[in-house]
């Protein structure tokens, strides 16, 4: 009975994290982006595009974002398949949905214009404000859908399509040149420098939330080293940084030649040392270093 049941509370938990990420991605869009017309990337500066270049009173901000979320989810669907439908119909269902109800609250009508920040008798503080708290917002939403094992959709959906068509194509690179874009429009269609350049402070400060929400604030590094003197950097490292290592034996896929990896975990003031070890005992020794997202274990968390 416990794994049934520890199942069920991580997969509740992960649908915990995409709805609350979702609902703080669309309150921070709706509430602090939207009403100064931010260009931050991401579906709803395109919507903030489009409302803009087709002036019809019906079609609504709020509107667009429904309608191209909507419409890039079915597309994903059909073309990505299920799994990736699975991984955002959270997203989709919530995302524009809670734009439309929290954009409401941006009216000087409700809650006597508590969250009206367009209004407000210091504008230009109210502009700044909005692009730094927005950012933070759809930060953590999106960390927090991200940690749940969902995605936000979107201008992602776009770019997870080039990438499935064009061989060699990086999603990462990609779904930045899609939010470029947007802002490269914006910067024509908006016609003012300062809004253009708080959307972009804005885009940063949402992707340094990312980092520190997804990844925990976590500064852990992962040291996989191929030596021939596995032993001598195995003893150095465990006396350097007083953290044990791993080591295995394995084939080179060129040249098939039996070597010896070193694998250790350790942070990132450790660097140096780390290096200095290896310099030391095998200075021909091939090393790759990549981020952990998280270590858990003695010595860790």
């Amino acid at each position: 009975m416990k794994k049934p049941l520890c199942f069920t509370w991580i997969r509740l938990k992960n649908y915990g994290l995409i709805i609350l990420g979702t609902l703080l991605l669309a309150f921070g869009t709706a509430v602090f982006i939207l009403p100064f017309e931010l260009i931050v990337g991401g579906i709803s500066s395109y919507a903030i595009l489009l409302s803009r270049w087709i002036p019809v009173a019906w079609l609504t901000v709020d509107l667009l974002v429904a309608i191209l979320s909507w419409g890039l989810f079915f597309i994903g669907f059909l073309v990505l398949g299920r799994d990736f439908a699975a991984k955002t119909l959270l997203s989709a269902l919530i995302y524009p949905t809670g734009v439309s109800l929290f954009l409401r609250l941006s009216s000087p009508h409700i809650l006597d214009g508590f969250f009206c920040m367009t209004e407000h008798p210091n504008g230009e503080v109210s502009l700044i404000l909005s692009a730094a708290v927005g950012g933070v917002m759809i930060g953590v939403g999106c960390a927090l859908a991200f940690l749940g094992g969902g995605s936000t959709g979107g201008t992602d959906v776009l770019a997870f399509i080039i990438c499935k068509y064009i061989k060699g194509a990086r999603s990462s690179v990609v779904i930045f040149c899609v939010d470029a874009l947007a802002v490269t429009l914006g910067i024509f269609a908006a016609g003012d420098l300062t809004r253009t350049l708080l959307g972009i402070f804005s885009i940063m400060i949402s992707a340094w939330m990312i980092d520190r929400v997804f990844l925990g604030g976590n500064r852990a590094y992962v040291a996989q080293i191929v030596s021939d003197r596995p032993r001598e950097v195995s003893d150095g490292l465990i006396r350097a940084l007083s953290r044990t290592t791993t080591n295995w034996e394995t084939v080179g896929g060129y040249t098939g030649k039996p070597h010896a990896m070193v694998m250790v975990s350790f942070t990132l003031r450790e660097y140096a040392d780390v290096m200095r070890v290896i310099r030391k005992e095998d200075p021909h020794a091939f090393v790759s270093i990549y981020r952990a997202h998280q270590i858990n274990g003695e010595g860790w968390e």
